[in-house]
């Protein structure tokens, strides 16, 4: 697939960035984010700026990155950076700019002083409307940012064959991370998506809770949170699986959670509101007698980085837009006792969404 999003049109990431500004009421962009950098450009970097207005781009990165940057950036002129902070205000002067916007979400406080010294009579601004078109633009995948979503994804459900074939009784909550995560990054993935969740039993009732030295045991619930990323995209996926048996409380914990989460991905399309997703599952587990033990939003945007807009929870009543991709990962934690967490990747389309991720989801006793 080539670079043709799912509202049809086809732009460079480069050229949309031009055309918000065109649309903006702003002359020109500052973006100073990696991970905004890395969207806009396509290239990695640990320094540098990216300039834009509704006609020109330039990319100023030093000289670890100069020559790698002169061979992989696209449709925007690749400039060495130089001491003077008053290089950026040179770039904004050959724009004709005479308003800049900034990423109030991203920028510190102590840069948003230096160029507002360095850029003189230019204004700045910090109204978060830069972050809230950039937020658009991003949460709305091109074909290409899908395909290596689902490279990443796949990568990561190999991982979790791998694991479950792994896990034995004995076996450390850390042990069964470590190995999780060389699996993920010795076949592919260029980096994890974020630090693993390995948890079991008692420990499991902590939703981000961190492995430890304690064996899993027969008769507990294993919760795995876990990623790849592939081609600078993110994968994110959890499962929750029974080592020996389990009872009749896990059992029942367990398929409500996965009716929630069934239920929400069922309820989701263009138009559908992050609230009433999360809505349709959160229901499930309320009607179900568990309403308290499920504190977190149901799902989130996920692309460059792990968590980005939209959110599937309470707080967002904006629409859902074709070619979202969001997580439905609804779970029940009991304090003291166990957790059940199921997560999927969905991507959002007119008449429904495409679950990205293919593990299976009924229970799985190790």
């Amino acid at each position: 697939m080539n670079l043709k999003n799912y509202t049809g049109t086809v732009f460079t990431m480069i050229e949309k960035l031009k055309k918000l500004i065109k649309e903006s009421d702003f002359d020109a962009a500052l973006i100073v984010s990696p991970e905004n950098r890395f969207y806009f450009t396509g290239f990695n970097s640990t320094d540098g700026f990216l300039l834009a207005s509704e006609n020109d781009a330039v990319f100023i990165t030093d000289s670890r990155y100069i020559e790698a940057a002169q061979n992989t950036v696209k449709k925007c002129k690749v400039v060495l950076q130089e001491r003077d902070i008053k290089q950026l205000k040179n770039v904004l002067d050959s724009f004709g700019a005479k308003t800049v916007a900034v990423e109030a979400d991203r920028l510190t406080v102590s840069n948003l002083a230096r160029f507002t010294k360095a850029f003189e009579e230019i204004e700045i601004i910090p109204d978060g409307s830069l972050d809230s078109g950039i937020n658009s633009l991003r949460g709305i995948k091109e074909s290409s940012e899908v395909d290596k979503t689902v490279a990443a994804q796949r990568i990561a459900e190999k991982g979790f064959e791998h694991i479950c074939n792994f896990i034995k009784e004995g076996k450390t909550e850390k042990e069964i991370q470590l190995e999780l995560d060389f699996y993920i990054l010795s076949h592919g993935a260029e980096a994890l998506s974020f630090e693993t969740i390995a948890v079991s039993g008692a420990n499991g009732s902590m939703p981000h809770g961190v492995p430890t030295d304690k064996p899993v045991k027969k008769g507990e619930l294993i919760t795995l949170d876990f990623g790849a990323v592939y081609g600078g995209y993110h994968s994110d996926m959890t499962r929750t699986v029974a080592l020996g048996f389990v009872n009749d409380k896990q059992r029942e914990v367990y398929e409500t959670v996965l009716r929630a989460q069934l239920n929400s991905i069922a309820s989701i399309k263009a138009g559908v509101t992050g609230k009433a997703a999360d809505e349709a599952a959160r229901s499930v587990i309320r009607d179900a007698g568990y309403g308290e033990y499920f504190g977190h939003g149901t799902g989130h945007g996920v692309g460059v980085e792990i968590h980005e807009y939209p959110s599937v929870s309470p707080a967002n009543e904006k629409p859902l837009e074709n070619g979202n991709i969001v997580t439905v990962e609804p779970g029940i934690y009991l304090p003291g006792e166990f957790g059940v967490r199921i997560e999927d990747m969905v991507l959002v389309t007119g008449d429904g969404c495409r679950n990205l991720t293919e593990c299976p989801k009924e229970l799985i006793i190790l």
